[in-house]
């Protein structure tokens, strides 16, 4: 299973930024078409993009295309459904119905171009108010999409917010993202960008702060704050060594016919254990992924 910690954000057009950005330890890599790519090289640069996924590299390999109600959208989608492309990013997605358009052609390309069933994934990005107020429906819609992301810039822009540093006015919606993945039995969602690049501390604050809200991951836009978000977002040495406490202490408790005990002066039942165990399991995912 991959590990979705970062989401790394490159210039399509930039063959040396696509390069740098693909050579690095993020998760995954998203080469963008939208909002990075000037309006007159978008098409161009649909097939460098490809050509970039199927080159070698460290991790997977997304392509942010241009929202689907745009006059790109579509010609995005049609060049970019390849074997090498493990996935598309969807910018401004906002209702089901575009998410199931979206799912039904990409499941068409797949089939023409010999790929398996599935073999695209798909992260839409909810990034206006009207994304956020179908956000429950489009993460229970039954599509091939595993996790949304949420996308503070554009969300803020629309409906005029703020954008603090303290990115206390994000609670709400953030906290929507993650009701609304669990409940529509998808994966955790991935967190926004953070724009200010000489404030490294306050990209620190905000993964510490997502992660706690129950996010998988960040997107980042520079390099350097690829292992940050990692760090973060992996579970401490320490934590690993308790889950492996908890576990076995649970499991021998068991076999003599108990559901509570206590480790070192703390309760334990099946929610801890069940907690000990996902952590268990992220912390293998991430070894299997560094070998």
């Amino acid at each position: 299973m991959s590990v979705y910690r970062t989401f790394l954000f490159a210039p399509g057009n930039h063959p040396r930024r696509v390069e740098k950005a693909l050579s690095l330890d993020a998760d995954a890599v998203i080469l963008d078409l939208e909002d990075a790519c000037p309006i007159a090289e978008k098409v161009a640069t649909r097939s460098v993009v490809v050509a970039a996924c199927q080159r070698p590299r460290r991790g997977l390999a997304y392509v942010r295309v241009n929202a689907m109600s745009t006059e790109w959208g579509y010609g995005d989608m049609v060049a970019v459904i390849q074997p090498g492309v493990d996935g598309v990013v969807l910018p401004k997605l906002e209702t089901v119905d575009e998410i199931r358009a979206a799912d039904w052609l990409i499941r068409n390309l797949e089939r023409e171009r010999g790929l398996a069933p599935g073999a695209i994934d798909v992260v839409p990005i909810i990034e206006t108010a009207k994304g956020l107020a179908n956000v429950r429906a489009i993460c229970a819609a039954g599509t091939r999409v595993k996790r949304i992301a949420f996308g503070a810039g554009d969300f803020t822009l629309d409906m005029n917010i703020t954008w603090t540093r303290s990115e206390s006015e994000l609670l709400p919606y953030r906290s929507e993202c993650v009701l609304a993945s669990r409940a529509g039995g998808i994966e955790p969602p991935i967190d926004t960008v953070w724009v200010d690049l000489k404030d490294p501390e306050g990209f620190r604050k905000s993964v510490e702060a997502i992660k706690g809200l129950g996010f998988q991951g960040k997107m980042c836009i520079y390099p350097d704050q690829v292992g940050v978000a990692n760090e973060v977002l992996s579970p401490t040495a320490d934590e690993v060594q308790w889950s492996r406490r908890v576990v076995a202490a649970f499991a021998e408790a068991e076999k003599a016919g108990s559901a509570s005990i206590q480790l070192d002066g703390k309760f334990i039942d099946y929610p801890i254990v069940y907690r000990a165990e996902r952590i268990i399991r992220i912390a293998e995912r991430i070894a299997a992924k560094a070998r």
